[in-house]
């Protein structure tokens, strides 16, 4: 199953790009997506703490990607 992966902030940098197409099995969680993206790109485990957001919106780990979703992934941010 073919998802698009956006990334932003620090996580472009470290993947150095600002998106992908990324493969991965039918009926992945959002979880599985996470513990895969970090096998495939082992600098961000530093950012292991990133949101997810499938389709512009905030996703539960346990959310159940679909073919096509747009996935976007969002570094830790800190305000002051």
């Amino acid at each position: 199953m073919n998802i698009k992966i956006l990334f932003f902030g620090i996580t472009r940098d470290l993947v150095a790009q600002s998106s992908i197409n990324f493969t991965i099995s039918p009926k992945s969680t959002v979880k599985e997506l996470k513990v895969a993206l970090l096998k495939t790109f082992p600098k961000l485990e530093k950012y292991a703490q990133f949101s997810i957001a499938v389709n512009e919106s905030y996703a539960l780990e346990t959310a159940i990607l679909k073919e096509n979703d747009v996935v976007a992934i969002i570094p830790p941010v800190s305000g002051g």
